[in-house]
């Protein structure tokens, strides 16, 4: 049970700090960058904004154990979605590998976090 916790932690960490921390301390701290992730993929910038938000959002509630389950589910949704899209945008416009493979490796830590999520959900104590 303690790996498990160990486990979800880190990962858990590494996608708050990926999905929240980074693009808030963007769009605070080198606002000409916000969107250097959506512009070239012929995103407008509201999407960026929008974008943002819910990153933060969405990784600040899978952060906080004392939410709802199903809050959580949802957030792991919303941020798997985002990850989904991202590779497949990156597929059709720009064709770069490094692009491509950055939301591949966030998406399987975000998948190892809602793994053990789930089997600390279901493991007792």
């Amino acid at each position: 049970m303690k790996k498990y916790k160990i486990i979800f932690w880190i990962t858990t960490t590494i996608i708050f700090l990926l999905e929240a921390v980074m693009p808030l301390g963007t769009l605070l701290f080198a606002h000409e960058y916000f969107n250097a992730g959506t512009k070239p993929l012929g995103y407008p910038d509201y999407f960026a904004y929008a974008l943002i938000i819910c990153k933060i959002v969405g990784a600040t509630a899978i952060m906080v154990p004392k939410l709802p389950q199903k809050l959580r589910e949802w957030a792991y949704a919303g941020l798997s979605f985002n990850l989904i899209f991202a590779t497949y945008s990156h597929i059709i416009v720009d064709k770069n590998i490094s692009y491509i493979v950055m939301p591949v490796v966030v998406g399987i830590v975000l998948a190892t976090s809602y793994i053990y999520n789930q089997k600390i959900q279901v493991s007792p104590n």
